[in-house]
C-alpha cells in the first residue's frame, strides 16, 4: 500500500501544494568534502570524520548493510565511483566484503542507521599493490578516500545476502522496509523514510528484476515503484527537485502511463521553471485521469504562468521599440503636414513671381 494513500483523491494523485519555485541544481560532487569534526581512528590503516550523526545501534558482524559511498584516489583527488549518482545503493555484508573493500568495511561497521561520514582508507586495504584494473583512476598503491552514508542494515546472523533469498524472501524484505518507511513518512521523518525505501529498492536491483516474468515481476514491481514514486515525494517536499525527476523516471521506464510518476515529475520540473516540460506531463496525466483536479489545478497555474510570461515580454518589447502609433494621431499628423507643404510652396511660387517682376526689363 502506497505511504499517501490518505492525501490521495479517488484518481491516486496526491493533492501537494503547488509552487513555481526555482530549485538549486544539486552540486556536482567531484572532490571530498571539507570536514572539521574529530578525526577518529578505527584502525592504523581507517580513519573516520563524522559528516552527519546517525542513530539507533552499529551493524555486527554479517549484517547486511546498504551503503551509497564516493570514493576518490587521495594523492590525484580523481573520483572512481559515485554509487549517489548512479542512484543505486550497494550491498555489503560484513565480514563477507570483497578484499579492495575491507578499509571501507571497517569504516561501516563504526557507523549508525543515516550517518554520513569521511573515510580514509591506506592502500593495503583497499585496492593494493596493483591499482584497481576496473578503475582506471585507481594506480597503484593508492590511499583512497570515501564519503560514506549508512543507509541502513539487516541484522543477520548466517549473514545471508540478497542473492542468496529466494524471490519470495526478497519481495517480502523489500515490502518490509517499504511499510517502515510509510509510518516515518507520516511522522515527517522525510530523510529517515528515504533510507528506508531506498534499502527497499536495493533488494530489486536491476540483476534481480532482469530474471523475473510474468507474476513475480508483477509482484516486484507492486514493492518497488511504490518506494520509487514515495521518494519523489519525499524528495519534492525536500525542494530536491532534480533527484524527484530522476525517481518518477525510473517508474516511467517500466509504466509510461503512471499517473503518479507524471504527476509529481511534473511537478519537479515545474519548480525547476521547465515549464514545456512539465506542461507535457500533466497533460499525459490528464489523458489517464480527466477528472483529476489536483492535475487541472496544475495545468491552470502553468497557464497564468505563461500570461505572465507574455505579459512581461509585452512591456520588454514596447519599452524596446516604443508605443505603436496611434493611425487616428498619424492621420491628423499627416494632414497637418500637407498644409505646410502646400503653404510653403504657395509662398516659394509667390517669392519667384516677385523676383522675376524686378528683373524684368521696364518698356519706354
Amino acid at each position: 500500500m502506497d505511504a499517501f494513500a490518505n492525501q490521495e483523491d479517488e484518481n491516486g494523485v496526491i493533492a501537494e501544494s503547488s509552487a513555481f519555485v526555482k530549485g538549486e541544481v544539486p552540486a556536482e560532487y567531484s572532490v571530498p568534502p571539507k570536514v572539521d569534526s574529530e578525526v577518529k581512528v578505527l584502525h592504523e590503516k581507517v580513519t573516520k570524520q563524522v559528516i552527519k550523526e546517525g542513530h539507533g545501534q552499529k551493524p555486527s558482524k554479517y549484517s547486511t548493510c546498504f551503503i551509497h559511498y564516493r570514493g576518490w584516489s587521495e594523492s590525484t583527488l580523481h573520483k572512481f565511483e559515485d554509487t549517489w549518482q548512479e542512484q543505486r545503493p550497494i550491498e555489503m555484508v560484513l565480514g563477507k566484503e570483497k578484499k579492495e573493500m575491507t578499509g571501507l568495511a571497517i569504516g561501516v561497521a563504526n557507523m549508525k542507521d543515516g550517518e554520513r561520514a569521511l573515510l580514509r582508507v591506506g592502500w593495503e586495504l583497499g585496492y593494493g599493490e596493483e591499482g584497481s584494473f576496473s578503475f582506471p583512476n585507481v594506480p597503484p598503491r593508492a590511499d583512497l578516500v570515501y564519503e560514506v552514508e549508512l543507509i541502513g542494515f539487516d541484522e543477520t546472523k548466517e549473514g545471508k545476502a540478497r542473492s542468496d533469498m529466494t524471490v519470495e524472501e526478497r519481495i517480502g524484505a523489500a515490502d518490509r522496509r517499504k511499510m517502515d518507511g510509510n509510518v516515518l513518512f507520516q511522522q515527517e521523518k522525510l530523510e529517515e523514510a528515504m533510507q528506508q525505501y531506498e534499502m527497499a529498492i536495493a533488494y530489486m536491483g536491476d540483476d534481480f528484476m532482469f530474471q523475473l516474468f510474468g507474476k513475480y515481476r508483477d509482484m516486484a514491481l507492486a514493492v518497488k515503484n511504490p518506494c520509487h514514486l514515495n521518494m519523489a515525494a519525499c524528495l519534492i517536499k525536500l525542494n530536491r527537485y532534480e533527484e524527484a525527476i530522476g525517481q518518477c523516471t525510473i517508474v516511467l521506464t517500466e509504466d509510461e502511463n503512471n499517473v503518479k510518476a507524471l504527476f509529481r515529475r511534473g511537478k519537479s520540473r515545474a519548480a525547476l521553471g521547465q515549464i514545456d516540460p512539465a506542461k507535457e506531463d500533466f497533460q499525459k496525466a490528464r489523458k489517464y485521469a480527466p477528472e483529476d483536479k489536483a492535475i487541472a489545478r496544475e495545468l491552470r497555474l502553468l497557464a497564468e504562468h505563461d500570461k505572465v510570461v507574455y505579459q512581461k515580454q509585452k512591456e520588454l518589447y514596447k519599452g524596446i521599440f516604443g508605443p505603436r502609433p496611434d493611425p487616428r494621431s498619424s492621420n491628423k499628423r499627416s494632414g497637418n503636414l500637407l498644409i505646410l507643404i502646400w503653404q510653403w510652396l504657395l509662398s516659394l511660387f509667390y517669392g519667384l513671381v516677385n523676383l522675376f517682376k524686378r528683373k524684368s526689363p521696364k518698356s519706354d
